[in-house]
This record gives structure tokens, C-alpha cells and sequence, in this order.
């Protein structure tokens, strides 16, 4: 990846220790998250896998500071999250382009909100185009770019903030399995571009180890961490390293813990 792109933001820390969290309503209380202990170092890819509505994107929003948690202690850099400070740039699971704002109009109106001047959000944004592979589609609406482009120029809107971690929700989820193979690389190169910490949320195994440098399994809910694993595949990790035996035997190991998760979490109804 020849880059044209502004220095690498700062990466940062996250960290949780016996993190709860409980969702209230008139029919009752839900635990969803119980106990969670939890990190992903400066410049790290740490990944969450674990059984749908376990509480994996709960723990998203206690990170991005657009929830609290009930107990436990959640710090960013070594200080308590303070959503002032906005260390966290959120990618959620659609890519939420608006179809009558053009590709960079979508991309400059995190900047926007922030108070960025209107010369500088769009400096910023035609530095990132080249990298992003959609330079000459500044000016295309959302409709008439590929599924990869969207996700391309949604991961961009992310970057272009140039926080120090960015939390990634299933962003590839709705791909086809070669755009997401697509995506999954080009990922990688950004993340080794820009330095930024990363977490990533996905249901799909192969994803996680391909991507992460850690990878947290959680229980069914209330949450709670079941096994943490250390992907020890090396870096630059070219793409038939999941033919590998090794990439095998991680993959066995994370679906083992997810089917009696799920069993589990069937269990319980």
C-alpha cells in the first residue's frame, strides 16, 4: 500500500476489569454483561467472538462511551473513558452512508460535527482517497458503488477521525465471501498504515484468526469471558496461512467453545 495519507494517529490502551452490565425495563432486569475482564494493548488487533445476543456489542458501546456500566472500571490510555476526550472512532455493522450526501460528504461529516473547518475535512479526506482505492468516486452517490466500496468508504469515515482506536462491528457481515476476503486484506493494510488499536467484532471464526492478534470467546449471557487465545500466526500474515495446520487447530479450538456456548444458550431458552 503506497500511502498519501497524514502520519499515523497514536494507538492506544483499553482496558476493563469486572465490568457489569444490566438492562432494565418495566418487564424486568436483563443481565447482559457479568464479570468481564478485558484488553487490547497500543497498536493491537484484539477480536470478540461468542453466540448472537450475547452482549458483544453491549461491550462495544461501554467502549465507545455511548453507555455506562453498572459496575467494574473501563479505562482508555490508563485513565477513566471520558467521551469528551474522544479517543474512539465506532464502525458499526452497516456502513449508514446517507444516499443523497456523495462519498465525500459521507466521509467528512464525522469532521463536520466535530467543528472541523470545511477546507481542512476535505484535505484530510483527499489524502485518504488514493489509499482507499476510490479516488475519482468523490462525488458518486452510495448507490452506484459496489458493496465493497461502501465498506470501504465507511471504514475511511472511520479512519479519517484519527482516533487512537477504533471499535469495527461486524463490518463485513453482509459481504459476499470474496468481497469479504477483499475486505479482510485490505483491512490488514490499513491497520498496519495508520497504527491504530483495533477491536472487532465478527461471528466468523476464520475472520477473527486471520485478522487478530488476540481473539476473546464470551459465554452466553450475562457475558463473561470464556477463553482468551493468542493468535500466533505472525505478521505480515499473507492469506493461505489459513491452510496452515496451526491456523487448524485454532480454528477447532474456537469452534469447540462456541457450540457449547450456543448448546448452552439453547439451553437456557
Amino acid at each position: 500500500m503506497t500511502s498519501t495519507a497524514s502520519a499515523p494517529a497514536a494507538a492506544a490502551t483499553v482496558e476493563l476489569r469486572g465490568v457489569d452490565k444490566t438492562f432494565r425495563s418495566r418487564r424486568g432486569e436483563v443481565p447482559v454483561l457479568r464479570d468481564v475482564d478485558f484488553s487490547a494493548r497500543a497498536g493491537e488487533f484484539v477480536s470478540v467472538i461468542g453466540p448472537s445476543g450475547c452482549g458483544k456489542s453491549t461491550l462495544f458501546k461501554l467502549i465507545a462511551g455511548l453507555d455506562r456500566a453498572d459496575a467494574g472500571t473501563l479505562t482508555v490510555n490508563d485513565k477513566p473513558l471520558d467521551p469528551k476526550d474522544h479517543p474512539v472512532a465506532f464502525m458499526p455493522q452497516k456502513d449508514l452512508l446517507f444516499p443523497w450526501r456523495s462519498v465525500v460528504r459521507n466521509v467528512v461529516l464525522p469532521l463536520q460535527i466535530a467543528g472541523v473547518g470545511k477546507a481542512e475535512a476535505r484535505a484530510r479526506a483527499d489524502r485518504l482517497f488514493p489509499l482507499f482505492g476510490l479516488e475519482g468516486f468523490e462525488d458518486t452517490y452510495p448507490f452506484a458503488l459496489s458493496g465493497g466500496m461502501r465498506q470501504r468508504a465507511a471504514l475511511m469515515r472511520t479512519v479519517i477521525q484519527e482516533r487512537p482506536l477504533m471499535l469495527l462491528d461486524e463490518p463485513f457481515g453482509a459481504l459476499d465471501s470474496l468481497t469479504r476476503t477483499d475486505m479482510q486484506e485490505f483491512l490488514l493494510d490499513v491497520w498496519d498504515e495508520f497504527g491504530h488499536t483495533i477491536v472487532f467484532i465478527t461471528h466468523d471464526i476464520r475472520e477473527a484468526i486471520y485478522l487478530s492478534d488476540r481473539i476473546y470467546v464470551m459465554t452466553a449471557r450475562p457475558a463473561r469471558v470464556r477463553m482468551e487465545i493468542t493468535v500466533d500466526l505472525g505478521r505480515p500474515r499473507p492469506l493461505d496461512v489459513i491452510a496452515t495446520p496451526r491456523f487448524a487447530e485454532l480454528e477447532a479450538q474456537l469452534l469447540h467453545a462456541l457450540r457449547e456456548e450456543n448448546r448452552q444458550q439453547e439451553a437456557a431458552g
